[in-house]
Parts: structure tokens; sequence; C-alpha cells
């Protein structure tokens, strides 16, 4: 079992960037594929990115296709989005998401998700 906290939400303005970070503890953290996902007020549920247990590969939403980048780093057991050239849009609530399944973590049924941490952008 592991449990996954989000931190480094927070208000920014249009173009800037923000880091979020997803601490895991308990279970080994090396095994498991990441990913996050976000909902806007509304809004369904979307996946907008995921990266593989080694780290050798990664997928992203379209919609943030070259303005976001998913990493981790196993030692620290934590789960990074950096989010650059952030738009109003991007507005959301924003899950990290762990499943030993790749698949699982891709279609949003990963076993374990975070609390989710507020990103807002301003105009």
């Amino acid at each position: 079992q592991v449990q996954l906290v989000e931190s480094g939400g927070g208000l920014v303005q249009a173009g800037g960037s923000l880091r979020l970070s997803c601490a895991a503890s308990g279970s080994t953290f090396s095994v498991y594929n990441m990913g996050w996902f976000r909902r806007a007020p509304g809004m369904e549920r979307e996946f907008v990115a995921a990266i593989t247990w080694s780290g050798s590969s990664t997928n992203y939403a379209d919609s943030v296709k070259g303005r976001f980048t998913i990493s981790r780093d196993n030692a620290k057991k934590t789960a990074y989005l950096q989010m650059n050239s952030v738009k109003p849009e991007d507005t959301a609530v924003y899950y990290c998401a762990a499943d030993l399944r790749l698949l699982r973590v891709l279609d949003g049924g990963s076993q374990y998700w975070g609390p989710g941490t507020q990103v807002t952008v301003s105009s």
C-alpha cells in the first residue's frame, strides 16, 4: 500500500510556472507507475501526464504537451509535475495517482490517489 500527498499548488499568473510534488510513503515507490490528473470546477477529472515506474517513458494530454513535464525521483519517493506557460484553463485541483499497472494510471483507474492540491491561474 502507498500513501500519496500532493504539494506545491497555489496562485500563479498566466504565463508563469509552478512545480507540483507528490510525496509517497508506505510501500516501495519505485515499483509504481505514477500519474497526474486534474479536475476543474464543474468538469470531469481528466488525465494530465503519466510516467512509468523507471521513468523511462512519459505520456501527456494534448492540452499540456510541450508545457508540462512529469518526472520522478525514486530515491526521494517523489513524483513531480513542472508546469510552465500556465493558462487560466489550467486552473483545477491536481491529483497524483499510483498503480502497478500503467494502463490503470492512464485510464484513471489507479488504486492509489492523493487528496489533491489547488492550482489557480489568474489572467
